[in-house]
Parts: C-alpha cells; structure tokens; sequence
C-alpha cells in the first residue's frame, strides 16, 4: 500500500475574517495621554503629555489640543496647533502669542502641552487631537484627560506667624549670633486643600542682598515629601553628625537648628514649601510652592572679637620676690559654657630671644591648670580671678625668670557631643620682667694630694671653693667630672659625673671609670675631697671640680646662683717598681715555655717518621 497524503482543508470565512481584524489591529492608530483626572492649583504650571502609536504616514504627527469646560461639555474650544498657527480660539490667543500657552514637540509622534499659570477658567476636559495620515480610518484619533483647577491654599511664613498665618512682614528682622552659638529658626507651613496632598518644607540659604532662585538658594535642610529629612552638600556631614537638626513641632510648625554656627553660616535664611498630588497614575507631582524671607543672619566670629591685654606694666623684682602678672580677655565674646570654651596661658622668651617662647603656666577649657616643661616642682599658681581676669604668680622669682612675657588665649567652639574646635587665638603685647643677679662669683683651685699615685692605692682628689657676693645662707655644692682619654688625646664625648655632694649635703654617686668604690665628701665647709679606692689603668683621665652656688626661697624652692669649673687635674696611675722586674721575668719565662715545645714537637715528629719507614 502507498502512504495516505493529508487532505488541505480550505480556510472558513470566520477564520478569514478573524485573520483580517487582527492584522487591522496591529496597526491600528491609538493616541495616548495621562489618566485623570489630574488636580493642580491656580498660578501654577501644568504639562500634559501626548503620543501618538500604530500610525501610518511620516514620522512627525501634527497634533491638536482642545478644550471641553465644565459649563459647555460639548463645545470643543481650539487651544493650540502644531500645524496651524491660527489655530488657537480668541480665548487662548493672546495667551499662546506670549508663550504662556504653548505645545513643544519632544519627538515626531509625541507632544507636550505646557500652561505656565493656570487660571480658574482652564479646568475642564483635554482631547489631543491627531489629524489622519492613515490610508483607513482604524484606531482612535483622539485622547482625553480632565484637569481639575484648585484654589491656591498654601501659606508660609516665618514662626510665629501672623494673624491667620498671614505672611511674615516685608522687613524680616537681623539676627546676630555668636559663632559657635546655635541658630534656631522657625517656619510655618500649612495647606487647605481639600485633596489628600503632602508637603515638602526646607530652609534654605542666601548671600545677603542677592536676588532669591534657585540657583542662588543653598538648601541647608528639608522634609521631603515622603518625610525623609535630607541635607544640601554643603551640610550633610554636619546632618550626620547631629550639629544640624530640622523637627516638626505640631501639625504646621517646622524648626531648625544650626550648631556650632560659623562664619560662612552668614546669610538670608528662607523657608521653603511645596505641595505634592499623587497622580492616578501612581507618580507625584507637585501643584504648588512658596516661599518666605525668615531673618538676616550675622555670625560674629570669634577672630574679630578676642583680645589680650596684660599688666601692671614692666616689672622689677629682686631674686627670691613674687612675681604676679595680670591677664584679661576682652571682646564681644559668648559666656564660656554649652557652645563655646576658653583656655589662658603664660609664654616666656629669655630678653633677646625671637618667637613667643616657652609655656610657663596655663588653664585649659576645662579650669584645670598646668606647668610648662623646666617648671615642674616650683611653686606657680595660675588661677581664675575675676570672669575675664587671670593671674600667674611665681612665689620667688630667679634671675632666670628675667625674660619678655605674653600672656596667649584661645577660644573655642563646640561641635557634634563634646568635641571642641579651635576657632581663634591672640597673644597681648610683650611684658618685660626683670630679675635682679645675686652677684655670686666663684672660684675652684683642684690639686691631685700627693702629686703621684699608683696602681692599687687610693688616689685623693681635693677641690677648695672660694666666694664674693652673695645673700645670706647662701649653699655650696661640688661634683667632679673626667674626660677619658683615647689614642693619647682627650675623648670628644662630654665629661662624665663621677661623684659630688648637693647643696642640701646629699651625696650623689655617678659612674667611675676603673668601676671601683668611690666616696666624696666635704672635709671643709668651703673644701670636697674625691676619693678613687684600689686605683687601676682604667682610671686614667683628666678630672675637675664643678662647684655651684644656691638659694633657698622662703617657698622652699632651689635655684642655682652661681657655678664655676675648676683647672684640670691628671690623673696616671703609675706602677710599681717590683711590678717593672716581675713583667720581664713572666715574659722571658713564656718565651722559654714556647720555644721548648717547639723543639719538643720537632723532635718528636721526626722520630716518627723513621718509625714508619721501619
């Protein structure tokens, strides 16, 4: 049998049919625009797009708009045309001629109709109206969209408003703040349209005197729509880090607070409010916005303001009287406390010296005071006398205390938690003091006793101490000191301490060369005597005496009055004469030693080798 070949049925006329309105729809002519109805407010801009799908003809639609108001649904009034300029209705001429009424073409098959201030008598129906440029008439030409007019309902105005949130007044005031300070500023925003609609509040910033736009405007902080509070770039990082807050107080009260304010926080502040519609078709828009004048904001900076003044003027004192120093810190400043902090110190350069100098004494932010480096263990107190008066007093002044003083503040202001920024500092004008010289002169003549010393005996250093001048009770110390030779020369490194006796009789051992016992001690009341026990070849070296004189306060406190150096004094230890034999006899005797083992082992080695040849 021969394989069955399919019988081809011919199509039915429903199925032709059925084939004929599915490709007539595929190119059917469908004109799209916004789901309604769509609600803006009076004096605000509108735009209602239109496109245009599954045409036939050129790529660029000519598009017509028309409008149906609520009073005459059924008479079509011709707003604009992009093919016939005299297309607009007598209503809307005069608005199209100026640009308020226009019809921008974003691409061939798609227009946007643009209303830049809606009125009352625009509500009503849209059609966009497409002429055909199909060989069939298939689709819809037309789309339409109703736009609902509000009245305009927002209000905004600085807190606290006027009667019936009316608009803050023409002549915002001037706020003066300190920098550091917090900058508290209020704003009242409400709405009384009778849709569900939400508002966007923000403060914003203005150089002073330029004209307000937005691209003038600096955001400082806003609510979003969404309740979202963000920050401009320039003030995020001080959002974040709490210096910058933005709260709702109440159903229509918004507050802002700038800490830590700063130079550049200057400004004309405004507050911002925009009102948003959500759509029908799910996206927000935003129907309406305003804006008032808050306050004129001038920050005082610190720098403009600190000042250092001191006294009572130059000073003289004598050695072992109180030196006391006034500082006082002047200006238009804030109160030291929540937004701002103060720290007072004391510099002094030796008479002559450049540079502001050292630190003798301070109070830091906190009150609590401190001592410069070399000023450890006295007694100087730098203290708080009066709300912008501080005083140093050294309770007995040195001659090394003369020197040119300034007093050095610096003021502070406080950031995010308890963090501090140094915002300004000014030093007064230098302060001589001088400090009158004890005239002590002193004199040091070191001998070596005995003139000769030798290895394992003790060699006596002495030192006798002459004085001129000088107060009452007046102490000596004495310390000695060597230099070690190296290669036949004196050693560059500085003199070692080797021993001495303090003013107060305490002795104070420091390191002797040889590494034996060492004693020092005062033999008489104006003579030292060092001693060097079991004296060895390490112990060589030229040694000195170093006395110094010192006062005693009535604080108790120490201070150098006077040093001097004695001459050098040598010191060889010799050997003895025994000591010279004994050294040739042991040398000899090792030399004998090696030279018999040497023959010893020549001989030796020899009477091997016959041995093996045996």
């Amino acid at each position: 049998m021969g394989a069955l070949r399919p019988t081809l049925l011919p199509p039915s006329p429903l199925l032709l049919l059925l084939l004929l309105m599915l490709g007539m729809g595929c190119w059917a002519r469908e004109v799209l625009v916004p789901e309604g109805p769509l609600y803006r407010v009076t004096g605000t801009a509108v735009s209602i797009s239109c496109n245009v799908t599954g045409y036939e003809g050129p790529a660029q639609q000519n598009f017509e708009w028309f409008l149906y108001r609520p009073e005459a649904p059924d008479t079509a009034l011709g707003i604009v045309s992009t093919k016939d300029t005299q297309f607009s209705y007598a209503i809307f001429k005069s608005r199209v001629v100026a640009g308020e009424v226009q019809v921008q073409r974003l691409q061939g098959d798609a227009v946007v109709l643009k209303i830049a201030r809606l009125q009352a008598q625009d509500a009503g129906i849209y059609e966009c109206h497409t002429p055909s440029t199909d060989t069939r008439y298939l689709g819809s030409y037309s789309g339409k969209v109703e736009l609902r007019v509000l009245p305009d309902a927002l209000q905004v105005s600085a807190a606290p408003p006027g009667p019936r949130g009316r608009q803050a007044p023409t002549s915002p005031p001037r706020l003066m703040v300190h920098e550091g300070q917090e900058l508290a500023l209020g704003c009242l925003a409400r709405t009384s349209t009778q849709k569900h609609t939400h508002l966007a509040v923000s403060f914003g910033r203005s150089v002073p005197e330029a004209p307000v736009g937005r691209t003038t405007l600096q955001e400082v902080v806003g609510i979003r729509s969404d309740l979202a509070v963000e920050a401009g770039a320039p003030y995020a990082e001080r959002l974040a880090a709490g210096e910058l807050r933005l709260g709702k107080e109440g159903t229509d009260r918004y507050r802002m607070v700038v800490g830590g304010a700063q130079a550049a926080d200057a400004g004309t502040y405004h507050c911002t409010a925009a009102e948003w519609i959500q759509d029908p078709d799910g996206s927000w828009a935003q129907i309406a916005e305003k804006r008032a004048v808050l306050a004129h904001v001038d920050v005082q900076t610190l720098s403009s303001q600190l000042a250092v003044t001191v006294g009572p003027g130059e000073r003289r004192i004598g050695p072992g009287e109180p030196l006391e120093l006034l500082c006082n810190v002047s200006g238009a400043l804030p109160p030291a406390g929540r937004h701002a902090a103060y720290s007072v110190g004391w510099e002094m350069a030796p008479a002559g010296a450049p540079g502001p100098g050292r630190l003798v004494a301070q109070l830091d932010t906190e009150g609590v005071g401190s001592l410069g480096p070399g000023y450890e263990g006295r007694h100087i107190a730098m203290e708080k006398v009066a709300s912008r008066t501080y005083r140093l007093r050294l309770e007995a002044a040195r001659p090394g205390d003369a020197g040119t003083y300034r007093c050095l503040a610096k003021a502070y202001v406080r950031g995010s938690g308890t963090r501090l920024r140094e915002a300004a500092s000014a030093r007064s004008r230098p302060l001589p003091v001088h400090v009158r010289e004890e005239g002590v002169v002193l004199e040091a003549v070191a001998w070596l006793a005995g003139g000769t010393v030798y290895r394992g005996e003790t060699a006596s250093l002495l030192c006798n101490i002459s004085v001129r001048g000088g107060p009452p009770g007046l102490r000596l110390a004495a310390s000695w000191w060597v230099e070690r030779p190296e290669d036949g020369e004196l050693s560059s490194l500085p003199a070692q301490l080797v021993g001495g006796v303090g003013q107060d009789g305490v002795a104070e051992l420091g390191v002797r060369p040889g590494g034996g016992p060492v004693s020092v001690e005062l033999v008489a009341p104006r003579s030292h005597r060092l001693r060097l026990h079991s004296l060895g070849p390490e112990d060589e070296g030229v040694y000195h005496c170093a006395p110094s004189a010192w006062v005693q306060h009535a604080d108790y406190s120490w201070y150098q009055a006077g040093s001097a150096r004695s001459g050098p004094v040598t010191v060889y230890p010799y050997m003895h004469a025994l000591d010279t034999l004994f050294v040739p006899l042991l040398v000899g005797t090792g030399v004998a030693l090696v030279t018999g083992a040497t023959v010893l082992g020549t001989i030796t080695c020899c009477f091997m080798k016959r041995l093996r040849k045996r």
